[in-house]
């Protein structure tokens, strides 16, 4: 899966943080991180808020988010290179620096570089992902890519060609003829295409669901 790395440029306001967790969310559910989504808006809230209170409303920033190896990073940048986060226990009463300590409490590290001409606030989290490109270990995954292993050995007898090695293009010109000849083989079985094909979409529908529902996040946090 090609997880191309993104930025937006953003006016470091209260009212752009909301705007802001729900494109983190957005691009997550399509990179199949939804199980990063809760953490990773945090994160978003707490970088940029901390530009705010350090730097200051309106302060021009930029959210850039990227694979580095296994893990998701979150970048925020601005151009003031003085004002450097703070870190301070979560659970004292002082406000300035907690933020930052609720980033330390769920990333697995974080950091600022500094630059000539501006300041990255920075912070990983792990993905459980085997590559960058890879995907969350599901159960329903491994089973069609052992499928499509097979299926492409008995297409392909004189090579052997790991699905892990095969291009996006050519997986998905397996799986759709993979898919065709299963509809074939419900019709030589006296099945209804149409009626398997629904019953299929079902599932999915049904499981892909269960799946968001296990990640969902209250209305009022997006």
């Amino acid at each position: 899966m090609p997880r191309k790395p993104w930025d937006i440029v953003f006016t470091a306001e209260p009212a752009e943080v909301a705007a802001l967790r729900r494109i983190m969310r957005l691009h997550l559910g399509v990179w199949g991180l939804q199980h990063l989504v809760d953490d990773a808006q945090l994160c978003v809230s707490e970088l940029v808020s901390n530009v705010i209170t350090h730097v200051g409303p309106g302060t021009p920033a930029t959210l850039a988010v990227s694979m580095k190896s296994k893990h998701l990073r979150i970048e925020v940048h601005d151009a003031d290179t003085r004002a450097l986060p703070t870190l301070r226990d979560a659970d004292t009463d002082a406000e300035q620096g907690r933020g930052m300590a609720l980033v330390d409490a769920v990333a697995d590290r974080w950091g600022v570089l500094l630059c000539a001409d501006r300041k990255i606030t920075w912070c990983e989290l792990a993905t459980r992902l085997p590559a960058a490109d890879g995907h969350v270990q599901a159960s329903s995954v491994m089973r069609a890519e052992t499928m499509l292993r097979h299926y492409a050995a008995a297409k392909q007898p004189q090579r052997s060609v790991g699905v892990s090695r095969l291009t996006s293009t050519v997986m998905e010109e397996m799986v759709i003829a993979a898919i065709a000849d299963f509809l074939h083989w419900f019709q030589a079985h006296g099945r209804d295409v149409d009626d398997m094909l629904d019953r299929a979409q079902m599932r999915y529908a049904a499981e892909a669901t269960a799946r968001a529902g296990a990640y969902d996040v209250s209305p009022g946090d997006c």
